[in-house]
């Protein structure tokens, strides 16, 4: 049987094993220093009753009344949802969503109309929402190119594999490519105010500054930006829309600077959402400049949904049609809502962290209350045991 002896500890802490042969092996055991026998100097706090109680009470304080001014800032926050999936028969826009098809060429609207109990001051934002909508699956999430929506010429005509299997159609790059981009939300939505006199009025919705400003200034970059006299048409020459657009990404607005990768509502489209039922900025109604009258006055108004909507544009010399289908949502059981909302300091109505404020503020002063009872009972025994001891 083979031995081996252990010699005395080294000066750095090993431990050197002996073997056969006279070898020496150095063993795993760690070094004998401050650090790596943790024998570091290190502050441990005695929780008392003289310390634990106040704290409890002193987060309690705090987050009580913390929790009570969000949740009121929360309610203050004016906020008016209307679905119109057109699921119900009772819904107006059961007829169009039913005798919907692809290649009619005649527009349906939907009109809902509905009531303004309160008038809404100062900007209002107009969002559509989606439910059972699962933007946060894994290979949808993957389904995109960075470096393309970048304006990287080179992912333009080689899109990333991730976008497969929307990366290329007919032997053409697809551009935007990905399955994020070829979802996107297209359905068309117009206010109007009803008028106590019996007018109509369209509101006008505003879709500049609907994007963060770090993603249309940062991370979405049209191909060749910077160069003077950007002809678009010419760029995305050689590439194809995605498959369920109706028109390609240089199309998407009349306007330069919101044409192309660069279009906020594309932009806010590519921006997913971690739950399944989410919103996402569609519009925003600006106040009125004088400031002297509501955005939008307590009354009667009207959504328009359009289902299919034939527009012109001109490109130079290009015309062409611009077709916005209905979005379907019927396929996955989804809704679709139209929300209007005013916005606070913190942003737009969510209760839950007042809520949360105030309940954890309440269990750290219920706690600090009970513990006190306790302490002032037990207490006084083992005060009374040890004078007797």
């Amino acid at each position: 049987m083979m031995a081996s002896s252990y010699n005395a500890k080294d000066e750095d802490g090993h431990i050197t094993v002996t073997g056969p042969g006279g070898g020496t092996l150095r063993s795993k055991k760690p070094e004998n220093t401050a650090f790596k026998q943790q024998r570091l100097p290190a502050w441990q706090p005695i929780l008392t009753a003289g310390t634990v109680l106040p704290a409890f009470f002193i987060i309690g304080l705090i987050f009580i009344p913390i929790g009570i001014g969000l949740y009121v800032t929360s309610n203050n926050i004016k906020e008016f949802e209307v679905d119109y999936t057109g699921v119900d028969m009772s819904s107006p826009c059961f007829n169009c969503s039913q005798n919907f098809s692809w290649n009619s060429t005649t527009p349906c609207t939907c009109t809902i109309p509905f009531f303004l109990e309160q008038p809404y001051e100062s900007n209002v934002f107009m969002y559509y929402g989606l439910s059972n909508f699962y933007q946060n699956h894994r290979r949808y999430v993957k389904s995109r190119d960075d470096s393309q929506l970048n304006g990287d010429m080179t992912s333009l005509k080689e899109p990333s594999k991730e976008c497969e299997p929307y990366a290329y159609h007919d032997n053409k790059p697809i551009a935007p490519c990905g399955a994020i981009a070829n979802s996107m939300f297209n359905d068309t939505l117009e206010l109007f105010y009803n008028d106590p006199n019996g007018t109509k009025v369209q509101i006008p919705l505003t879709n500049i500054g609907i994007a963060w400003w770090t993603d249309k200034h940062v991370k979405f970059k049209n191909p060749g930006a910077g160069e003077a006299n950007q002809n678009l048409t010419a760029v995305f020459q050689g590439t194809t829309k995605p498959l369920n657009w109706r028109r390609p990404v240089y199309e998407l607005d009349a306007a330069a600077n919101n044409d192309g990768f660069i279009n906020e509502d594309f932009i806010v489209w590519m921006r997913t959402a971690a739950l399944p039922t989410f919103r996402k900025l569609y519009r925003i109604i600006k106040s009125p400049s004088n400031g002297m009258m509501p955005t939008m006055p307590r009354g009667n108004y009207t959504l328009e949904v359009v289902y299919i909507t034939t527009m012109s544009k001109n490109l130079g010399q290009n015309l062409f049609n611009q077709l916005n289908p209905d979005y379907p949502v019927r396929s996955f059981e989804g809704r679709k809502r139209m929300i209007l909302s005013t916005i606070s300091w913190m942003g737009g109505k969510n209760p839950f962290l007042g809520i949360a404020y105030i309940t954890v503020g309440s269990v750290c002063f219920f706690l600090g209350v009970v513990l006190l009872i306790i302490h002032h009972k037990c207490g006084n025994r083992n005060n009374s045991a040890d004078i007797s001891n």
